[in-house]
């Protein structure tokens, strides 16, 4: 096992991904690592759904007016959504599942990149939450919230630099 901070340094927000499919036994780690996931009151209020139908992940792909294009090109995507009845704390529970989702799919030799849903349109201003649910057939109930795009990296990130880390945003004892 690799040290945690190198993990964090070198996870980047990836968006090109080789022509490559994500093995079975690689997603089914990744959603471990999500169902492992911290969760207010251990209600879980999140579920996922598991796309790997190109098709389906091209037309998710047009859901927003920026940032959903990368889906196209994307072997995997992983629908987080949530009941947002069943806890007050359902957008924090799912972007933590995300995390999990994204720092695992790091530690495979993956790449990954948040796509927010939530609260987003398309260029023809439909929600993208709306037509992720019907594209998917998510129940009403659930608020969509992203989706984790994964795949093979075909794109070349740096890691982070630890000394050009923002430190100034670091206070103690009082702001």
């Amino acid at each position: 096992m690799q040290d945690f901070l190198i993990l964090l340094q070198h996870r980047r927000s990836i968006r090109k991904y080789l022509d490559k499919a994500v093995e079975r036994e690689k997603t089914e780690k990744i959603l471990q690592a999500a169902l492992m996931s911290p969760a207010g009151k251990r209600l879980n209020p999140w579920e996922f759904v598991v796309v790997e139908d190109r098709e389906i992940l091209k037309q998710m792909s047009s859901c927003r007016t920026y940032g959903s294009r990368l889906l196209e090109g994307s072997p995997l995507g992983i629908v987080i959504c949530a009941d947002s009845e069943l806890s007050d704390t359902w957008q924090f529970d799912s972007a933590i599942t995300a995390m999990n989702m994204m720092l695992e799919a790091s530690d495979l030799g993956l790449g990954s990149c948040w796509v927010q849903i939530y609260n987003r349109a398309s260029e023809a201003n439909i929600s993208a939450e709306t037509m992720v649910r019907n594209l998917l057939d998510i129940p009403e109930k659930m608020s969509v919230v992203c989706v984790i795009s994964i795949g093979y990296i075909n794109e070349e990130r740096k890691p982070y630099d630890f000394e050009k880390l923002p430190y100034q945003k670091i206070h103690y004892g009082k702001f």
